[in-house]
């Protein structure tokens, strides 16, 4: 396929996009959510069709599933961006030099964003809704298991696009296959910011093999520490959302860290909830997998070293038991991938120094590491989760696909030099 011809389209389209008004962008955006709650019938159809492609057993199928009310709350966080102020053209800052020239920093969009994504059509609508409210071009390629979904959702954006006279390039869905991943990887000149989401091989793979600038998003290992401070009924109650809330999703907890001196005492009230109340009620019992000194606590699998390394999105919990808050850190920098990590503790000094010291993108005290989202942080959506260190991190919401340019206005002013001060650049 001539995938050239797709990315030229989605440049003329981001250069357009760019100059209009906010107004008309948030209206194709409640136009686009009316659309999903209106279509929802047809939108499960097509989803349903992925789903029955997809092993039962995959850890992937929660984030590939469509329901009515997911579909509602797609919709409703699209009516959220769009009634966002939009940081394009936000002035960042303003100076005058001594020669008279007023320098602005300006907030622009990229241009021209790329994403490749797996099994979450979700998604679809979110990057849509963020780069169109900031001025930018999408380019999705999404999943092959997540195919008909896309497809589905597409249409209605490209509906909602053309009520606005808008493009339709302003929005592009490349078709299933692993030669469209390297074209878009490759389309310099045509793509400003690539963003991967899904798996650690995918992310991993973008990473790698692009050409085009890349923002990395992370796999989530993240961690709970239980401090010896901790209140324990609050303790369970986190650690219990943040592990089977929905586990399949990146800010789910994979690992807790409990200290030594409330062991004893909070990992038999850990089991009686995780795993015996749960397969008392009907639900899936978490699967525990216990360190040593833990095995000595509670019954459970016990860990392999791997383990403390594993992104599960499952009913599975890595379980060890640390001596300190030093100890807990320690452990983090050792297995953490960056995104987000919890202490529970009352003791301030210890909660300090955790949220100094531990490297990643989301850092809580006494919180669920759940809400590590871009509408829980009143984002609206997010692109994802980045995970790296440079610019963005954490959640991805509409400031982090923005860049900025200096815009300068003189009168006349020229800039004189001597072959004096030149002379170093010339030797």
């Amino acid at each position: 396929m001539e995938y050239e011809s797709l990315f030229k389209a989605a440049r003329k389209a981001g250069t357009a996009l760019a100059d209009v008004e906010p107004e008309r962008l948030g209206r194709i955006l409640q136009h686009a959510a009316m659309l999903l709650r209106g279509h929802t019938p047809a939108l499960l159809e097509a989803n349903a069709r992925d789903i029955e492609a997809m092993p039962a057993s995959s850890p992937m199928l929660d984030r590939l599933r469509l329901t009515p009310e997911r579909i509602g709350s797609i919709a409703s966080d699209m009516e959220a961006v769009s009634h966002l102020r939009s940081p394009q053209g936000e002035e960042l800052a303003r100076w005058t030099r001594p020669n008279g020239m007023t320098i602005v920093k300006r907030r622009v969009p990229f241009g021209v964003v790329g994403m490749v994504c797996e099994a979450r059509p979700n998604v679809t609508a979110d990057i849509f809704a963020l780069c169109v409210k900031t001025g930018n071009a999408c380019v999705l390629k999404g999943g092959s298991d997540a195919r008909h979904s896309n497809e589905a959702i597409a249409a209605l954006l490209h509906e909602a696009l053309g009520a606005e006279g808008i493009d339709e390039n302003t929005f592009t869905l490349l078709p299933a296959g692993h030669e469209a991943v390297g074209a878009l990887l490759g389309a310099v000149g045509y793509v400003d910011v690539v963003i991967p989401r899904g798996g650690a091989g995918l992310i991993r793979a973008c990473v790698q093999n692009a050409t085009v600038p890349c923002i990395e998003t992370g796999t989530g290992i993240c961690h709970v520490y239980v401090d010896k401070a901790a209140d324990l009924e609050m303790a369970g109650d986190i650690v219990e959302n943040a592990k089977t809330s929905r586990p399949s999703v990146c800010n789910a907890e994979e690992t807790l860290l409990v200290h030594k001196d409330v062991a004893a005492q909070f990992l038999p009230m850990l089991k009686t909830r995780l795993v015996d109340g749960r397969a008392a009620a009907g639900l899936t019992p978490v699967e525990l997998h216990l360190d040593a000194q833990a095995t000595a606590i509670i019954d459970g699998v016990p860990a392999a070293p791997q383990d403390f390394d594993t992104e599960y999105l499952d009913y599975k919990l890595s379980v060890a038991v640390v001596d300190d808050v030093d100890a807990a850190i320690l452990h983090i920098a050792r297995h953490s991938t960056h995104h987000s990590e919890a202490i529970i503790t009352a003791d301030a000094e210890a909660a300090a120094r955790f949220t100094a010291c531990v490297d990643s993108a989301a850092v809580y005290v006494n919180a669920s590491t759940r809400f590590t989202d871009g509408g829980e942080f009143g984002l609206g959506c997010e692109m994802g989760i980045s995970t790296q260190k440079l610019p963005a991190r954490g959640p991805m919401g509409l400031a982090e696909l923005c860049t900025y340019k200096y815009i300068i206005h003189g009168s006349g002013q020229t800039r004189g030099g001597s072959s004096a001060k030149m002379s170093c650049y010339t030797k």
